[in-house]
């Protein structure tokens, strides 16, 4: 079993809303749709559902054209952040629904909705209507309704995003185990990288209707192709800075921040290039013996849980740091903080990454 899009996009007017495409999800994976609000996820999963048709390309699913096949024909189920319920129904009645349509027998829909019911922790909830349940709840209901139908595709599209931090957080770790054993294909749309880091599987960044690199997500956020895909898996943003090398040295432009250079980036030719520092690489604190200073003027400095965010100012750049633990410090001070070499990365001219060892 597979889905691919074979150079799908797509049109409206003049407007181009996805470039052209080609993807293949395999049988039995997660696979997250990470870019920002407008990206282009929307349209993409519509499209491979059958909720709307490219304007030119085919998507097969298990070796099959489905290109312009309706999505009652599929065995396919999406689920919205919107929480839609039927919101005269009881949460067995909403859950049992895309069965009833397809006329299962009462004895197996009943089994079935108390399977999955047990899984999301629906159980005692069963005579309860939408309006009695929580957020959470109701999100539960709705994955519910897509697991039941054991669909051969089922897309998310950022099923959380309307929840609380806590629920959020709950939901995020159970949706691997969820899918677990299941027969089937997911594709899970977020703006969030976290939701990629934590579900795992494969992520693909898209961009402005582009798909920039695809891959498993643990290599896509350590080796992102490029300048583009490593801002998209980044929240808060990278850093990035024009960087001038000359023999053994790094300097960053219009900074006096400079160091010195290991493995093979020593081969490198003097040039100027583009590196990226991610957040959390950058801290009041240093953090390894190689770290180098950074000074800047603090712009904002604020708590996100248990983590200090600090946007400062050091030359002619804004820069954000991250770290764990409370470092309060005033807006308008010259702060000195520390930043970890060993992971930065690096972008040859044209903003693709330069391996590193």
């Amino acid at each position: 079993m597979s889905l691919e899009l074979k150079n799908v996009e797509k049109k409206v007017g003049a407007e181009t809303h996805i470039y052209s495409t080609n993807l293949r999800f395999e049988k039995n994976t997660i696979n997250v749709l990470l870019g920002s609000t407008l990206s282009g996820k929307t349209t993409l999963m519509q499209i491979m559902v059958g909720l709307d048709k490219p304007t030119s390309g085919e998507i097969w699913f298990n070796e099959k054209n489905v290109t312009g096949v309706a999505v009652q024909k599929r065995n396919a189920s999406m689920v919205y952040q919107q929480f839609i319920n039927y919101s005269n129904f009881t949460v067995f009645e909403n859950i049992a629904s895309p069965l009833k349509i397809l006329g299962v027998k009462q004895d197996e829909i009943k089994n079935r909705v108390g399977k999955v019911a047990e899984l999301l922790k629906l159980s005692d909830m069963f005579n309860k209507r939408p309006h009695e349940l929580s957020g959470g709840q109701q999100q539960r209901t709705a994955l519910a309704r897509a697991l039941v139908k054991d669909s051969d595709l089922i897309l998310l599209d950022e099923p959380l995003a309307n929840l609380d931090f806590k629920l959020r957080e709950e939901l995020r770790e159970e949706l691997p185990r969820l899918f677990e054993n299941r027969d089937c294909i997911v594709v899970y749309a977020t703006t969030e990288p976290m939701d990629a880091l934590l579900i795992g599987g494969n992520t693909a960044t898209i961009h402005e209707g582009n798909i920039i690199q695809y891959g498993k997500t643990i290599d896509v956020y350590n080796e992102p192709i490029n300048v583009i895909s490593a801002k998209v898996f980044n929240d808060p943003p990278i850093n990035t800075a024009y960087a001038n090398k000359k023999g053994e040295l790094f300097s960053i432009e219009g900074n006096s921040v400079s160091w010195s250079l290991q493995g093979n980036l020593n081969k490198l030719k003097d040039d100027r290039y583009t590196i990226g520092i991610r957040p959390h690489s950058i801290t009041p604190y240093k953090q390894k013996e190689n770290s180098v200073k950074i000074k800047g003027k603090v712009l904002i400095a604020e708590l996100s849980g248990s983590e200090s965010i600090i946007h400062f100012q050091s030359g002619n750049l804004n820069w954000v740091s991250l770290s764990t633990g409370i470092h309060p410090l005033e807006v308008g001070v010259e702060a000195e903080l520390y930043m970890d070499v060993n992971q930065f990365l690096y972008f040859d001219q044209n903003n693709k990454l330069i391996k590193h060892v």
